[in-house]
């Protein structure tokens, strides 16, 4: 039952939620959008929408004529979306308020109105992409990680299959003295479970831990990393081309040194160095590719993480659509196989939940390269590094992005970006303060910074801030 406490409490919260949405609706409100919302919020697992009250903070109660006959209107949501929404009409300062109790969906199942499954995004109603589907549907059936690999495997499968001895390594154990002490950890760990005197082999642990993936099946052996080098800026002629073999531990360490070792050096920062720096920072390449590894959807047959490197690129593409925007990958953090995320973390092949991203964004500043770039397909997720380029051939586009990463990048470690930050992440004299005003300006009227509340009189030292801050 929602009180008037409950919306006290409501209205001095920063900002909206996917379980949160208020509305003036001072004289009236479309029936349909009333739906929409009622659908969108219910696939979000379930909320309240507040007639009467404005959205932006500070909020204030404005009063709703909207929907006077409460009965009427709950009868009307019932008919139209089959699942009831529980109506409460409150007085707050003498205004009325129209509070909508929106339940959550039932477990795989996603609720739509003529055929269109919502969600809320941002400001905005969506509709739900057909992998957010995918997921829905799936609940509580066993995850594609959960299901068998092998199943009637005997201790000595477990042992021959699996590469038992890199996980130890990479755990830093000992590795135990018998076999039967190896095979506990292994079902502890939830890579293997036992049933009816022999084991089941999870595809957790082959994907992890597989000395041959192709040993397990043709379908899991095709989960595995493909590696494409080009001899120029397209696809048109191939250079090498190969798929791996190997569980993602076992062979993670030799696919990041041979990416690594593909790509031309960085002539541009060689000069004054002793030593030989390869184009893409090796950090970078470690997260991207554990990134792609841990996000993808396994569910998507015949596809696989991709690592494409070209003459000035490179671009790491996962199955799967990220559950989460793609400004927002430097501060959020949202896993689709958190099971294989918490092992390869604690492996140390990946960084601790959200601090990845930003460390790829840090790495490359160092390495004086352009700004990643995230993109998301009908299908893929890509992550495109690009080689070196002046900054007087970057595109407008290029300076805008750059500008937005290194502010999300400061933010997230409690500082504030400048314009002097700013030229110095171009490696430009203080002569280009104005170049700089101006990227800083064009990524503000882009939406992706704002200024900072606490504003200097002196516009040499204004502070900016990612525009989700």
């Amino acid at each position: 039952m929602t009180t008037l406490d409950m919306l006290n409490r409501w209205l001095i919260i920063p900002k909206e939620n996917e379980n949160l949405e208020f509305k003036e609706a001072k004289q009236q409100y479309d029936k349909t959008k009333l739906l929409e919302y009622c659908v969108a919020i219910a696939n979000e697992r379930g909320g309240y929408l507040v007639f009467g009250v404005s959205d932006k903070p500070p909020r204030k109660v404005v009063g709703t004529q909207a929907f006077l006959n409460i009965g009427d209107i709950k009868s009307y949501i019932l008919s139209k979306l089959h699942f009831r929404v529980d109506v409460t009409e409150l007085h707050h300062s003498d205004e009325r308020v129209l509070i909508f109790e929106i339940p959550s969906r039932l477990i795989g199942q996603a609720y739509q109105l003529d055929g269109k499954y919502l969600m809320r995004s941002g400001e905005e109603l969506v509709p739900m992409t057909q992998d957010q589907l995918r997921r829905i549907f799936s609940e509580g059936e066993p995850s594609w990680l959960e299901q068998a690999a092998k199943t009637d495997a005997s201790s000595d499968d477990v042992i021959s299959l699996l590469d038992t001895q890199i996980y130890f390594d990479l755990m830093k154990l000992p590795y135990p003295t018998t076999r039967d002490a190896v095979l506990d950890r292994f079902a502890k760990e939830g890579l293997i479970k036992q049933e009816d005197g022999s084991w089941i082999i999870l595809n957790l642990a082959a994907i992890l831990l597989a000395k041959r993936l192709d040993a397990f099946s043709s379908s899991l052996a095709r989960k595995a990393p493909r590696i494409v080098i080009y001899k120029g800026i397209d696809k048109l002629s191939t250079q090498d081309d190969k798929q791996e073999t190997k569980g993602y531990a076992v062979d993670f360490d030799s696919i990041v040194d041979f990416i690594h070792s593909a790509a031309p050096q960085n002539h541009f920062i060689e000069q004054g160095v002793r030593e030989e720096i390869k184009m893409f920072p090796k950090q970078a390449l470690r997260e991207l590719i554990a990134n792609a590894l841990v996000h993808q959807d396994f569910t998507m047959t015949g596809m696989s993480v991709m690592i494409e490197m070209y003459s000035n690129r490179l671009e790491i593409s996962n199955p799967g659509l990220p559950s989460i925007k793609v400004e927002r990958f430097i501060d959020e953090y949202q896993s689709r196989n958190e099971k294989l995320a918490d092992i390869m973390r604690r492996f140390g092949i990946c960084e601790e939940k959200g601090s990845g991203v930003d460390k790829v964004v840090k790495a490359v500043e160092d390495y004086q390269l352009p700004a990643p770039d995230f993109r998301v397909g009908e299908i893929r997720t890509t992550a495109i590094l690009f080689a070196h380029q002046d900054f007087a051939d970057m595109s407008k586009k290029d300076r805008i992005r750059a500008c937005y990463q290194h502010c999300c990048l400061l933010y997230v470690n409690h500082q504030k970006m400048s314009n002097q930050t700013l030229r110095e992440r171009f490696k430009l004299p203080e002569s280009a303060a104005t170049i700089v005003s101006a990227i800083i300006k064009a990524t503000k009227e882009a939406g992706l910074i704002k200024l900072d509340d606490v504003e200097s009189s002196s516009t040499r030292y204004i502070k900016y801030l990612p525009f989700w801050a």
